[in-house]
């Protein structure tokens, strides 16, 4: 493919992203900071930190979503640091980790950066104040990656121990670890409302779902170190960037690879990003370039193609660029084949073979059509005998080159000897259940003998005649249930027309329920499950409808009666609730009073707190989050307690005090550390004390100070 533009960076191109405000933000290797319009590529603006980072396998940098907040490692990878983007002035350092920092991040929402390490821990900041508000569950080994959601609820870590950390940033709680990896776990990145991509150092990719934990796919093809992954607007395509330069491409509809080689560069490529706007894959590279590729090329070309019904040409334009397939042009071009192939099945079926020909020529030179063409001309040639068999009555020898040439049972012929069958098999049934009409039955039958696919039918016709009674007896007072179970049992009630009817009205009620879901219609909807469930073919399918149907009308029966605590709770219980309008609002109105409170946290003011995030105090759901919130405000009463340097048993006092209510974390570890190094009169032993923990704290174990 060509580049659609493309600008010289001179350094390794090591993060690409585009910002709320449309701009385009480039950072190389020396951590220079370019802003570019996103479609001149003219530079807007930028500055220098003036750290050169020499590995970058990793997000060894991020930019914040809205702008503010920049993140990056030390060129030593001992700390990690925030900055505020708009001062370029330092907010935070985090110096705790034991060995080096591997990457960071800021999620979509810039309420955290996270700093994650070699000693497979995970530090979250609050950007406003810089401080640590808590820690994801620890890896045994170094963190490669951190990836957001789109919405910000989720965040996800992957380590070299081959595991992978969901954590949900609702709740603040974490999932269980994801494993199916047998190598290290290199790359992440979220789609769709529920799925997780992730690429381990063996090149093994697989989807999962977030919700479940399961895994939905493995995808095949993958034979390079993947460096960099990034997904189109549409959520349709997947992109992956390798060491050797090229681009892979994946439906991710089907999970099949579509293009090994879509794009091929000469230099490593080590960023991705993708412009939603017009549909353009920007790529950066390890020898300083930044290139815009329009993933639709060629659309244009094809436009002009398929206006002169040049078929050929546009096969070869679609090998050349198979995204092509995707676009509304390509499916006029299948279409266009499918209409082309029915006419031609009935040309032959009418002996006009030249005619058939005919309208095929101009996809004969391509040679997956050509393929379908030659068999389709092959199968044709008995098709005449087919039909003088059909014709005479010699039904075995018909029913016999149908099964052997399928393409016959799309004819005309077929369809009126298959209308035969169900009439012929109708007719002696009602014979078989008369006294003394067994043989008229049998007669009736007779030419159908020597059909494998008719015999067994032929036999229970002959034997069950009272249960196709008690079969139209269920359906004539409606008993479904009843019908479905001998349907289930005898297989040959299915060649009936009252089966046919049943399924006609089964599929129906299943419309309308479809169409009073859509128009929020919950209850009527529900009448007509009951109903619906009694066919035993729906009965799973029309679970799963009842539970998501009562799940959101009590959600939105919660909501609109001001029942937080029940809204807020199913909505921690079914994830799918959060994407709801409801559920975004209420999400928004808890992100809101957070940030509020993360202000009164970050001085150890819990009556500030307290205030703001009262009302949620009853929502068992929102327990955790606010232990977190909590601990961090009386770890930040503690830092103030020992920086002012007050009395060392009242301090001691407020590490008891904290540990007694939320347990040993990282955080009151690392304080402790500072404590011992001021207080070295101390003989505080933590490991001794009486422990709680995150999951047992309370409301009501608030106090005004920890050191009290």
């Amino acid at each position: 493919m060509k580049t659609v533009k493309s600008q010289s960076i001179v350094y390794p191109v090591i993060l690409i992203k585009i910002l709320k405000d449309k701009r385009l933000v480039v950072i190389d290797s020396k951590t220079t900071v370019r802003f570019y319009d996103k479609d001149s590529l003219k530079v807007q603006s930028g500055f220098k930190v003036n750290i050169e980072h020499k590995y970058y396998k990793n997000n060894v940098v991020d930019y914040s979503y809205d702008g503010n907040y920049f993140a990056t490692m030390s060129a030593d990878a001992k700390e990690s640091r925030l900055y505020n983007a708009q001062t370029k002035k330092a907010i935070a350092r985090v110096t705790r980790h034991q060995g080096e920092v591997s990457c960071v991040g800021i999620d979509p929402l810039s309420r955290y950066m996270f700093s994650c390490g070699e000693d497979g821990k995970t530090f979250a900041l609050d950007v406003k104040s810089g401080k640590i508000v808590f820690t994801l569950p620890h890896h045994a080994d170094t963190i490669n990656d951190v990836s957001f959601s789109k919405n910000g609820n989720w965040v996800a870590i992957a380590s070299y121990d081959r595991k992978i950390t969901l954590f949900n940033l609702v709740t603040m709680t974490p999932k269980e670890k994801l494993k199916a990896h047998s190598a290290p776990v290199m790359k992440l990145k979220f789609f769709g409302r529920n799925k997780l991509v992730s690429i381990d150092k063996n090149s093994k990719a697989i989807i999962w779902n977030i919700y479940s934990g399961k895994v939905i796919q493995r995808l095949e093809g993958i034979h390079d170190d993947v460096t960099q992954l990034v997904i189109s607007g549409d959520e349709k395509f997947l992109f992956l960037s390798t060491k050797l330069g090229y681009i892979l491409v994946y439906d991710l509809n089907t999970y099949e690879l579509i293009a090994p080689r879509f794009i091929k560069i000469t230099s490593p490529i080590v960023s991705l990003a993708f412009d939603d706007e017009h549909n353009h894959l920007i790529v950066g590279t390890e020898d300083g370039f930044l290139m815009y590729y329009d993933i639709f090329e060629k659309i244009d070309t094809l436009k002009n193609l398929l206006m002169k019904q040049d078929i050929d040409a546009i096969e070869e334009e679609v090998k050349k660029n198979p995204i092509l397939r995707y676009t509304d042009i390509y499916n006029l071009v299948s279409n266009l084949w499918e209409n082309t192939l029915e006419k031609a099945k009935k040309a032959f079926q009418n002996g006009k073979k030249e005619q058939a020909l005919l309208m095929l020529k101009n996809f004969m030179k391509i040679p997956s059509k050509n393929r379908v063409i030659q068999k389709l001309v092959s199968d044709y040639a008995e098709y005449d005998k087919f039909v003088q068999l059909a014709k005479n009555g010699k039904l075995a020898l018909a029913y016999s080159l149908a099964n052997q040439y399928p393409v016959y049972k799309e004819s005309k012929i077929y369809k009126l000897l298959e209308e035969r069958w169900k009439k012929d098999l109708f007719q002696a049934l009602k014979y078989a259940l008369q006294p003394n009409q067994m043989e008229r039955a049998k007669e009736i039958l007779a030419p159908y003998r020597g059909i494998s696919n008719k015999t067994t039918f032929i036999q229970d016709v002959l034997t069950k005649g009272a249960i196709y009674k008690r079969f139209r007896n269920a359906l004539g007072k409606k008993d479904f249930k009843l019908a479905s179970a001998l349907i289930h049992q005898n297989p040959f009630l299915k060649e009936f027309p009252e089966y046919d009817s049943m399924i006609k009205y089964a599929d129906t009620i299943y419309m309308k329920i479809q169409k009073l879901v859509y128009e929020g219609e919950n209850i009527a909807a529900m009448k007509l499950m009951n109903l619906l469930s009694t066919f035993t073919d729906f009965k799973d399918e029309v679970e799963l409808m009842l539970k998501e149907i009562q799940n959101k009308q009590k959600f939105y029966d919660a909501v609109e009666s001001g029942d937080y605590q029940t809204a807020y709770n199913m909505m921690a219980e079914y994830e799918e609730l959060q994407e709801t309008k409801a559920g975004e609002k209420l999400q928004n109105e808890w992100d809101a009073d957070l940030i509020k409170a993360n202000s009164f946290a970050a001085v150890g003011d819990v009556n500030g707190v307290k205030n703001i995030l009262h009302k949620y105090f009853d929502i068992s759901s929102k327990t955790t989050a606010l232990a977190t919130i909590f601990a961090w405000t009386y770890i930040n009463q503690l830092e103030t307690a020992i920086r002012e340097k007050r009395d060392r048993k009242e301090i001691e006092n407020g590490i008891k005090n904290y540990i007694l209510n939320f347990g040993i974390d990282d955080q009151i570890e690392i304080l402790f550390e500072i404590f011992k190094k001021r207080y070295k009169d101390t003989k505080l032993d933590i490991e001794q004390l009486k422990k709680g923990s995150l999951s047992m704290w309370r409301p009501s174990m608030i106090v005004k100070s920890i050191l009290d």
